[in-house]
């Protein structure tokens, strides 16, 4: 029998400056014959309502005194072209073949294995006698192989297409060198830092308002009220600093916030949902359930970094899932639990979460996401669902393109601004002429927050999305 769960969450922020009947107590009125019992301490209802823990957990915070941050990322060691197109008749002993595009960058006297797409039973290995145009083929996308078999090629022409890869090179005693050089593969990637901010203002003379509400502000518990939306300011630039980070996008051109005017910031920024969407793996239509599920996964991240580690940040679904499947396993889960395992009674208290487990050589340990799961941030989404995000653990190791060397990196860190006469990181300063301030005739108390920054998703291609 499904359960029915009443009531709502509130989705009203209390983050206005003035005092309104939804977010403070005002029937106070102490003539009535009955006054009413109140409580000095304010409920947290929510309990921790900041979502900001991901990046503290997962990255590194490194100054930058650049509008542009760029670093370049090695490139594959090896080389493998598919879709590539038979241009000779089977049986030929010498063949010729095409890749889809681009120049081939096989070299003469390289040793290359060929398998069909479409039959298991086709494959052969051959050497390189011919590449491009400098070996007088028709263009720059041919190579041509003379085969080690004698039956020659087994491949169809023009209509069974072929996966090459070079496995080595032969030559003959006394013979020259290997012709021409191959250059690293480079990836060179870029990001902006984007400037947020934030403001809490209040007038002079409502600081001098009684507070009725004990709440506790940056400084510990106080009694005046105002200070409580100052902390919730404080709180949620917090969040948004966070969010910046992880949601942000990139203004493409043509676009509505590339034209816009003022002071509106309109170049955006990749933060890391758009970088695994370009760059990594995604998973889409549901959450992976099963271990096969998870067996495509394993597939994908062999083709990848094959980083040994991993971390699954999750939404409610997701975790629950995981749970399922990893309970699933024990073949006793069916038709009760199962004791014994260390040291398991019936008087214990039945564990039906699990943390972390290992399928073939990966280990992927577990974690909710607060983020995902937030009734009023990305909880409960339907278009543009994130159900999770899996992040590998560990340093990747980049040339850093502002320092001129090699340096360790966090897969995710982020880069602020800072100078030696300026930090951008985290700023917050106080105007007007209340609360303590004395520069400007304003008669209120204006508290700023700032803060420069960008994401560096680095070896992006390590890590998955799961919409």
């Amino acid at each position: 029998m499904a359960g029915s769960i009443g009531g709502s969450f509130d989705l009203t922020p209390s983050s206005v400056k003035a005092t309104l009947q939804s977010n403070y107590i005002t029937s106070f009125d102490f003539l009535s014959q009955y006054l009413p019992d109140t409580y000095e301490q304010e409920f947290a209802r929510y309990g921790d309502r900041s979502i900001a823990s991901f990046l503290r957990r997962m990255s590194a915070e490194i100054p930058s005194n650049s509008d542009l941050i760029k670093w370049t990322e090695e490139g594959r060691l090896h080389t493998k072209y598919t879709a590539v197109v038979p241009d000779s008749a089977a049986t030929s002993d010498t063949a010729l073949f095409s890749i889809a595009s681009g120049t081939c960058v096989f070299r003469k006297g390289q040793t290359v294995f060929l398998s069909s797409e479409s039959n298991s039973a086709n494959s052969a290995k051959g050497i390189i006698s011919g590449v491009g145009t400098a070996d007088s083929l028709a263009d720059e996308q041919q190579f041509q192989v003379k085969f080690y078999n004698a039956s020659g090629s087994p491949f169809t022409q023009t209509t069974e297409t072929v996966t090459a890869f070079v496995y080595g090179s032969e030559f003959k005693k006394g013979a020259n060198g290997m012709e021409g050089s191959l250059e690293a593969d480079l990836d060179i990637f870029e990001v902006s830092p984007v400037i947020i901010k934030d403001k809490f203002e209040i007038a002079g003379s409502d600081m001098a308002q009684i507070g009725w509400v004990e709440v506790e502000t940056d400084g510990g518990m106080s009694y005046l009220w105002y200070l409580k939306s100052k902390s919730e300011t404080r709180m949620r630039f917090e969040d948004y600093l966070e969010m910046m980070m992880v949601e942000h996008v990139e203004a493409e051109a043509n676009s509505g916030a590339i034209a816009a005017t003022g002071d509106l910031g309109n170049k955006g920024t990749e933060g890391m949902f758009a970088a695994i969407e370009a760059r990594g793996n995604t998973w889409s239509g549901g959450v992976p359930s099963t271990l096969a599920d998870f067996d495509v996964i394993l597939n994908r991240l062999d083709k990848q970094g094959s980083i040994a580690e991993n971390t699954l940040f999750t939404n409610r679904s997701f975790a629950l899932a995981i749970d399922d499947m990893l309970a699933a396993q024990n073949s006793y889960g069916v038709g009760g639990t199962s004791y014994g395992l260390f040291d398991n009674d019936e008087k214990m208290a039945l564990n039906l979460g699990f943390t972390g487990f290992r399928r073939g050589s990966y280990d992927f340990y577990k974690t909710d996401w607060k983020y995902l799961n937030d009734a009023t941030l990305r909880g409960g989404l339907v278009g543009g669902a994130v159900n999770g995000v899996m992040v590998p653990a560990g340093t990747m190791n980049v040339y850093d393109q502002v320092i001129g060397k090699r340096a360790q990196r966090p897969y995710l860190h982020v880069r602020y601004r800072q100078s030696e006469t300026e930090n951008r990181k985290y700023k917050t300063w106080i105007t007007g002429s209340a609360g303590g301030a004395s520069n400007s005739d304003l008669d209120a108390m204006q508290v700023h927050f700032l803060s420069e920054r960008a994401l560096c998703t680095l070896g992006a291609n390590n890590f998955f999305l799961f919409q």
